[in-house]
């Protein structure tokens, strides 16, 4: 009498779904990490109860020493709106984002004349703050 089973189950196991589901979060941190850019210059950026990620393609700094910078490269207030022109030519009107990182203790005389500058060149002006 043969009580063997005809069907063998089989001890292996496959990695091919582990390895999906590995490249896959691979992925999605990579796409991600591009949404979160950082400011080089250090500055101590004032607090709000909202604070809103946006997509950072032109930042403007302005440090506590008041000096400029125009996506991380020093820049002179007389020359920043030439090079936001620049940088602002390729998009729509209405379509280019200018990021202000502001240290707080900047008087807003400052912050007014960086955003009026942006905002006389159709751009969208978005000052960055930290979540309280």
């Amino acid at each position: 009498m043969n009580l063997r089973s005809k069907n063998r189950i089989s001890a292996e196991f496959s990695m091919s779904s582990m390895t999906d589901i590995i490249f896959l979060l691979l992925i999605f941190f990579m796409l991600t990490s591009n949404f979160v850019t950082p400011s080089g210059l250090p500055v101590s950026l004032p607090s709000s109860k909202t604070s809103n990620i946006v997509m950072q393609k032109i930042s403007v700094t302005i440090t506590s020493d008041l000096r400029y910078a125009l996506n991380d490269q020093p820049v002179t207030i007389e020359n920043l709106e030439p090079q936001l022109a620049a940088l602002l030519q390729g998009t729509q009107e209405g379509e280019g984002v200018v990021v202000l990182h502001v240290d707080k203790s900047v008087p807003v005389e400052h912050l007014a004349r960086v955003a009026g500058i942006a905002s006389n060149l159709k751009a969208k002006v978005t000052l960055a703050t930290l979540p309280e």
